[in-house]
């Protein structure tokens, strides 16, 4: 068994190592402008992060209990689809959820 103690100097480390890693970028640089090249690379981010919060929704999704299904994998392409034609995050959103809703609705892969 873990220990009061330990748990709370895990705790205190955690909490000291995430903020020195937010004060290394607000604190020393939050002021000072960016190269360009920075500036575009971060334009980046939420392109990289969301996929990383959806994909596992898709593979592994907590409503068929972690088994794959069909009808997230065509709602995940048609999301795709339409964002790449259109170049619209909102579009793309509202499409993948249209058509899971209509998959399941159809009750054919759900």
């Amino acid at each position: 068994m873990i220990t009061t103690a330990t748990i709370w100097t895990v705790i205190v480390i955690l909490g000291v190592g995430t903020f020195l890693i937010r004060f290394s970028f607000l604190g020393l640089i939050g002021g000072r402008d960016l190269p360009e090249w920075v500036l575009r690379h971060l334009r980046y981010t939420a392109v990289a992060v969301l996929p990383g919060l959806v994909a596992p929704l898709v593979i592994w999704p907590q409503a068929t209990g972690g088994q794959p299904d069909l009808a997230r994998a065509i709602a995940a392409v048609a999301t795709v689809a339409v964002g790449w034609w259109t170049r619209s995050v909102l579009g793309a959103m509202i499409a993948g959820a249209a058509v899971l809703y209509g998959v399941m609705a159809l009750g054919a892969f759900a």
